[in-house]
């Protein structure tokens, strides 16, 4: 079994949290007695500091416990540091990406690597893809945007461009939604997350993106959000209306198809859907360990995938 979709923390990277507290405004909060603290960076998207983030052997563990014999693991999306300057960034994803690829080097047949980068710099997040890769990560998981740019605005393209020659896995994970109308019930997390995943999704796919950037493999969290399930609507429109079908070289299914999507949908039946629309060779594992809304085991279902995302990039 592998797991595609995992996240971790190194303790260079706490080490650097807790050395720059008040530049990030990082705090950890004793939120409730029978839980660890809580890290809240810049006073958003506050999570349970679990050990199981943090603690190399406790992490190995438990993958090894559950059956799982490979793991893709990605920084938090808490840590993505796009609201900061570019330097500040750029730092963190340094720390982050040599100690994900150091201890990817010691354990490399349990596990694989994914770098962060500073998408609010594009040339400086090729810069630091290019020399993440060199040290042995597959490629980046990255946030569906700014909130000024689209991750189909021109202003990107370094990035891109960089992530297209060196063949990357890029790893599409939304941050909550911001919504106002989200804030309440955990609405933010329970369809905010997922509605970023469908927004940015939906506009690679009908920008061109994938005809542009045809050797990046665009990986979509929590099964691409609620993109493939309104796909029929883009068919239509895409038959309908000359702006939408203008800059494609084929029905936005068949876009649909190019992309892999991890299996963290909660329900058999959303997952079946999933891969009879997309195909069992563009579904992967995934968990979303050790966030509480992971699913756990990951789903077995859609294995097949992973041969054509990481047959090149795992050493399986």
């Amino acid at each position: 079994m592998y797991d595609v979709h995992t996240h971790f923390i190194p303790q260079d990277v706490i080490a650097w949290l807790k050395e720059n507290k008040s530049l990030v405004n990082a705090k950890w909060e004793k939120k409730d007695p029978n839980k660890e603290d809580f890290l809240v960076v810049n006073e958003k998207w506050g999570f349970e500091l679990k050990k199981s983030f943090v603690d190399e052997n406790l992490y190995l563990h438990e993958q090894k416990n559950i059956g799982v014999k490979h793991s893709l693991v990605s920084p938090i999306p808490q840590l993505f540091m796009y609201d900061f300057s570019a330097e500040i960034t750029s730092e963190l994803s340094q720390v982050y990406n040599r100690s994900l690829a150091n201890w990817a080097d010691r354990e490399t047949e349990k596990i694989s690597g994914l770098a962060t980068v500073p998408l609010n710099s594009p040339v400086k997040a090729a810069g630091l893809l290019n020399e993440a890769m060199k040290l042995g990560l597959k490629g980046a998981i990255i946030g569906p945007g700014l909130s000024e740019y689209m991750l189909s605005d021109d202003f990107f393209a370094p990035f891109f461009e960089e992530a297209n020659k060196l063949n990357a896995i890029i790893f599409i994970h939304p941050l909550l939604c911001e919504d106002p109308r989200l804030k309440k019930r955990m609405m933010p997390n329970l369809i905010g997350v997922p509605w970023e995943t469908t927004v940015c999704a939906t506009d690679l796919l009908l920008s061109g993106f994938l005809d542009k950037y045809p050797n990046i493999k665009v990986l979509l969290a929590h099964g691409g959000g609620f993109l493939p399930y309104q796909i029929g609507r883009l068919n239509k429109g895409y038959s309908m209306w000359n702006n939408v079908s203008s800059v494609l070289q084929a029905p936005p299914i068949e876009y649909l198809k190019r992309m892999w999507y991890d299996t963290v949908l909660w329900n058999e039946g959303s997952l079946q859907y999933l891969l009879n629309t997309v195909g069992e060779d563009r579904v992967v594992p995934g968990s979303d360990y050790p966030f509480d809304l992971c699913t756990w085991p990951p789903q077995i279902s859609g294995e097949k995938g992973v041969n054509s995302l990481l047959a090149t990039n795992v050493n399986t």
